[in-house]
């Protein structure tokens, strides 16, 4: 079993999924454990098709597990859902609602009305490198700015877990960078707590305190690597001994190693 002393507890997750034709249903998760705690920012990465945006669907309360449970809190066992915001790997912004109104989205569905969630996002407008944009449209935005609209959609709701799938997997190399440490900067002044779903083992190191590796399918946890590396990060880091140690480490788990 896993952790109870974690803010949010994966316990023991199986799930298969049927195919047509009279097949053998497709097993995807064969156990899946670990935890992440209050103001943790952990990465859980694994070969395509393990069966990580699985996870974080059941995570969001999407889908139910065969068997096993995710849960926040310590003793109670609360579904996990209700306590997480969760970020899909496309921005899935309203080209016809201005930024700021897409922010708003996640608010108004839990009945906050308008007045309050327009007053809330636009708090963040600044933080999020968005003022001035409250009126624009999303065609009108570069993709990072629409994946930093899109956090701010995830984050105004004020959950206790933000759950991040492949959030800048769209963007190129070079936005990417400046994307990840623009996360890092908002993550250390707010410490909310993270999953994030990453293919990019250079990406998991330098956001993480730990990195969760899976198995290929049907999955499993290989290893949990702990990132004890000192924050603030900074690009130059990405050359330091430590920091390749660490990623190389991940790479040898990745392989069988």
């Amino acid at each position: 079993m896993a952790d109870p002393g974690g803010v949010i507890v994966v316990d023991s997750l199986t799930k298969s999924f049927p195919l047509p034709g009279g097949l053998p249903p497709r097993n995807v998760l064969a156990g899946v454990s670990f935890t992440a705690r209050r103001g943790e920012f952990v990465s859980v990465i694994g070969p395509s098709g393990c069966g990580k945006s699985t996870v974080f669907s059941m995570l969001a309360g999407l889908d139910t597990p065969d068997s096993g449970s995710v849960h926040f809190g310590r003793h109670d066992g609360r579904p996990a859902g209700p306590h997480c915001a969760y970020m899909p790997q496309k921005d899935l912004l309203f080209p016809w609602r201005t930024v700021l109104d897409n922010t708003t989205l996640g608010l108004l569905v839990r009945g906050v009305p308008r007045p309050e969630a327009r007053r809330r996002a636009r708090e963040l407008f600044p933080v999020f490198g968005l003022s001035g944009f409250e009126d624009a449209r999303p065609a009108q935005l570069s993709g990072g700015m629409r994946q930093r609209a899109a956090l701010l959609r995830t984050v105004v709701q004020e959950r206790d877990l933000l759950l991040l799938d492949e959030p800048f997997g769209a963007l190129d190399s070079l936005t990417r960078t400046e994307m990840q440490s623009w996360l890092q900067e908002v993550w250390q002044r707010y410490r909310w707590t993270v999953l994030m779903i990453t293919h990019d083992i250079r990406e998991a190191v330098y956001l993480s305190d730990r990195v969760v590796v899976l198995s290929p399918r049907p999955a499993t946890v290989r290893r949990e690597v702990r990132v004890d590396l000192p924050r603030p990060r900074d690009l130059s880091m990405l050359a330091a001994p430590e920091f390749v140690a660490v990623e190389q480490e991940l790479l040898d788990v990745l392989h069988g190693g």
